[in-house]
């Protein structure tokens, strides 16, 4: 009964998506849903940015061993960035009316920070993407029984495919509903978990108190350690082609900054239900932390859950992938798309750009499926997929929007010496966290490119500029 669910379940997604592929009829509403999205809507796509395999799987596996401290990327960095993103991010981006987060470096550093920030941008979604597609080869494989890279395959042909038909209309429709499965059935699963164990008092007080630190050591180490969580996804997060789409698909500027608001309160609250479901673990089926710790909140479901509860579980747990993962196929294919090919092309229509577009979906959606079959770590793949973003785009995107006086050469030499600095740091037994060596690497290189470009002759910078173009 559950794996006829789960096929269904799968058919069915790929029929919304089909459905919502009839609004497509140009590359800006396959980019951006025309702009159209509302409050509601827009809120749910904003949700389901990152609330996918790491909230569900990867988190609660670290929580696991670590408590909270080892959940500080994520729930709780990912919700610090959807708020940053509403307070400084949304309502500047928004008004700049554009298709991709590259769009922006063009326009306000030129074409050669375009290009760098897109070949940058583009592999930081690779690891990403296939977090997603392990996580559902996870699922399926301890649903249904099937080989986890036959599964792995399968579902990452499934989420290219409506990607690939409706872009962000498919994306927008197919969150809702996944959003409003994702909702229903972590809080019933939490609440009936938590009565079984007692209450929830009873399992706050049968948790061992070091799984509630949330502090760490009185050690400057470890304090810098703590800090690079947070900063991993909470700033490296916001520099993303797909936090950039989401935001501009809401219909106006206020939908925009509000679903950020909303998003970020509901990421907080819902990605801390799986880790409260383990919580009930170690009390009712502490068996359970013994095996695959990725694994512990498939099986104490599969186990000791009814049909209902097993449908509702592995249908919210599905959805919150395949969320994530269509819309993290999305963003890196748009930027391939819009901002490396369609400049080769000057006289391009949008009917082709939107062909180049739909093809880049394929290609990225093959080689994040290539890593997801030789790297199978979740949390890492992650993480990893979010701190080169930190180190490269983060400064020079800022400095953007809030420092009128930074130039195109200061972008270039951020951008050099962030990913220059973080490369070094991780190479080397540096005491210091690599990706605040290459966040302060890249602060000093905004600094230094501008001020240094306005002392060079001006004869000197104009050829400088050209030979950019």
């Amino acid at each position: 009964m559950l794996t006829a669910f789960i096929l269904l379940y799968l058919v069915v997604t790929i029929l919304i998506g089909q459905w919502a592929a009839r609004r497509v009829h140009s590359a800006n509403d396959f980019v951006v849903a025309g702009r159209k999205l509302p409050l509601g809507i827009s809120t749910c796509v904003i949700f389901a940015t990152w609330f996918g395999s790491e909230t569900m799987l990867g988190a609660t596996s670290e929580f696991s061993k670590h408590g909270f401290l080892g959940v500080m990327e994520d729930p709780f960095g990912a919700s610090l960035c959807l708020l940053l993103v509403g307070l400084f991010f949304a309502r500047p981006l928004y008004r700049y009316n554009l298709l991709t987060f590259c769009d922006f470096f063009r326009v306000r550093y030129g074409r050669k920070a375009e290009v760098i920030s897109a070949l940058l941008m583009i592999p930081s979604y690779f690891g990403w993407i296939a977090a997603q597609i392990v996580a559902m080869g996870i699922v399926i494989n301890t649903v249904m029984g099937v080989p986890q890279e036959i599964a792995m395959i399968v579902s990452g042909l499934i989420v290219m495919a409506y990607t690939y038909s409706g872009g962000m209309w498919s994306v927008s429709v197919t969150d809702f509903i996944q959003t409003l499965m994702i909702i229903a059935g972590l809080l019933i699963i939490a609440y009936t978990f938590t009565r079984q164990a007692g209450g929830f008092e009873n399992v706050i007080a049968q948790t061992p108190a070091r799984y509630f630190r949330f502090l760490p050591d009185h050690h400057w180490q470890e304090w810098l350690k703590y800090v690079a969580a947070w900063m991993t996804i909470g700033l490296g997060s916001i520099p993303q082609q797909d936090v950039f789409q989401r935001l501009m698909s809401a219909k106006n500027e206020r939908t925009a900054v509000y679903s950020s608001f909303l998003g970020a309160g509901m990421y907080l609250f819902f990605g801390l239900l799986p880790i409260l479901i383990v919580m009930c673990a170690r009390v009712l089926y502490p068996s359970l932390l013994e095996g695959e710790a990725e694994k512990i909140l498939p099986n104490m479901v599969l186990q000791h859950g009814s049909l209902f509860i097993k449908v509702l579980f592995f249908g919210a747990l599905l959805s919150a992938i395949m969320s994530t993962t269509s819309g993290a196929i999305l963003a890196p294919a748009t930027v391939l798309g819009e901002n490396l090919i369609r400049p080769f092309y000057k006289d391009i229509s949008d009917k082709q750009l939107l062909r180049v577009i739909r093809l880049s979906v394929i290609v990225v959606s093959a080689i994040s499926m290539g890593m997801a079959l030789i790297q199978q770590n979740i949390y890492q793949l992650v993480a990893d997929s979010s701190i080169l973003s930190l180190v490269s785009l983060f400064v020079p995107l800022t400095a953007g929007l809030y420092w009128k006086k930074s130039t195109h050469a200061g972008a270039i030499l951020s951008i050099i010496l962030g990913t220059a600095g973080y490369i070094i740091a991780e190479w080397t037994d540096c005491r210091v966290p690599s990706l605040m060596v290459g966040l302060l690497t890249s602060i000093a290189g905004m600094v230094l490119g501008t001020y240094l470009s306005t002392f060079i002759p001006l004869r000197v910078f104009t050829i400088f500029r050209n030979s950019e173009r």
